[in-house]
């Protein structure tokens, strides 16, 4: 059994595929859960109410962004606390962490809920689909506390040596939020409230099952009452803002996209990217996984200064992402109807459309695990200019002139180029800047 303080001794290989597999297990979840209430909401209740889950769904988006904002950063904090032998420290950023994030959430729900009609226009409700919204926003507001600190303990955990506790709180939530889906939705016909509530109480009791880890004789995770510092408040908010980009961005990208595809493809256009987002939004959560693996350990060898180890894990972390994604593209290319039919049915032009776009789109995944490694290993040793600017450059800095000079200059089968160019370019950016400045990684 691994605990946060035999990371040390044990061998790397084996040591960090104890983490990966949890991880990239429990990030594929995350994503497939929110898609469940979608299916049960489209077969049971109807497209209008789809229609207006669809346009709430945002909402978990911030949620998570929040709690990986203050998780990750506080949770690197944390590991780098018990490499360095310092427990006190460590308790002090799991404390601070926690309690910072239910105030930032609280306050939060509160605003969104006092507002709750604007919010859901702001959404992108319509007087039509404004009731369904209502109904779902209501519910996972309410109760959106408790999905915030299953996220945040979900991190924490992990950082604490205990991955498959972190994992096992995921699956009970997903299994879960698809039982009662089905109870609520077509037994008692609650329709989105029912959706919401299966959302809900799967979630509080997935946090149940984690809160299991506090019984635990070798948990670090502890309540201390003398917390509070302003300088690592400031800290927690630094280290954890990589992470928060990555989800902030990656709405931003798809509204970019969708603006482009309208306008050089039109609605068909729009729709074929839909298909392939939709598969990319799962593929994603994957390649998270490893970096989600490699920063307790990073964080933790940080700490105690074993340069050697730290060195050795961002080359298995790195191997690791160039492998998934030569495979991932290498599937790709040579499956692509199939791959492009699992995700429903549409017309022989969109199904056209998205299959020759996802060929060119997926040659992108072998450059996303590479950036995605090095942004999560300078986060977790406290370089977080060099962490934010790896995630700028993929979402915002490359990604737009490249999504506006692509389809200029070669038309509009271009557009599914801009991922595969944003993410090579950036990996190029990485290693110059690697060759220049080799000792960069252990400094």
């Amino acid at each position: 059994m691994t605990t946060i303080n035999s990371i040390e001794t044990r061998p790397l290989r084996p040591l960090f595929l104890s983490y990966l597999f949890p991880a990239m297990i429990g990030m594929l979840l995350m994503s497939i859960n929110i898609l469940v209430d979608g299916i049960f909401v489209s077969h049971g209740v109807g497209p209008t109410a789809l229609a207006g889950v669809n346009i709430a769904v945002p909402i978990f988006s911030i949620l998570l962004s929040i709690s990986l904002w203050v998780g990750m950063g506080g949770a690197t904090l944390f590991s780098i606390a018990m490499g360095e032998g310092n427990k006190k420290r460590a308790h002090q950023f799991f404390t601070l962490s926690f309690v910072t994030m239910i105030a930032v959430v609280i306050t939060l729900i509160i605003i969104l809920s006092l507002n709750l009609k604007k919010v859901a226009y702001i959404f992108g409700a319509s007087d039509i689909t404004y009731p369904y919204v209502q109904q779902y926003l209501h519910i996972i507001l309410l109760f959106g506390i408790f999905y915030t600190i299953e996220n945040l303990l979900s991190i924490f955990i992990r950082n604490d040596g205990n991955p498959k506790l972190a994992m096992a709180g995921l699956i009970t939530t997903s299994v879960l939020n698809i039982i009662l889906n089905y109870i609520f939705i077509f037994v008692l016909h609650y329709g989105v409230t029912g959706c919401a509530l299966a959302t809900a109480i799967s979630t509080m009791l997935g946090m149940s099952v984690l809160c299991l880890h506090f019984a635990r004789k070798q948990s670090e995770l502890k309540f201390v009452r003398s917390f509070f510092s302003l300088s690592d408040l400031k800290k927690i908010f630094a280290i954890g803002l990589p992470s928060c980009i990555v989800e902030a961005t990656f709405a931003v990208m798809v509204v970019l996209y969708n603006i482009t595809f309208s306008y050089y493809l039109g609605e068909n256009g729009v729709t074929a990217y839909a298909i392939v987002n939709y598969i990319h939004s799962v593929l994603l959560t994957i390649f998270l996984g490893i970096g989600m693996a490699l920063q307790p350990l990073v964080s933790y060898h940080h700490g105690a200064r074993l340069l050697d180890r730290l060195t050795a894990l961002l080359k298995i972390g790195i191997t690791t992402a160039l492998i998934l994604g030569l495979i991932t593209t290498l599937f790709a290319i040579l499956f692509p109807s199939q791959v492009i039919a699992l995700f429903g049915d549409s017309t022989f032009a969109i199904r056209n459309m998205a299959i020759q776009g996802f060929v060119h789109f997926a040659i992108g995944y072998i450059f996303l695990g590479i950036n995605m490694v090095f942004a999560e290993f300078f986060q977790s040793i406290e370089k977080i200019r060099l962490a934010t600017t790896i995630m700028l450059l993929r979402s915002i800095v490359l990604f737009v002139p490249t999504l506006i000079l692509l389809p200029k200059l070669f038309g509009a089968q271009a557009i599914w180029w801009t991922f595969p160019v944003a993410e090579g370019i950036t990996a190029l950016l990485i290693y110059i800047y690697i060759k220049k400045k080799p000792h960069i990684v252990t400094a």
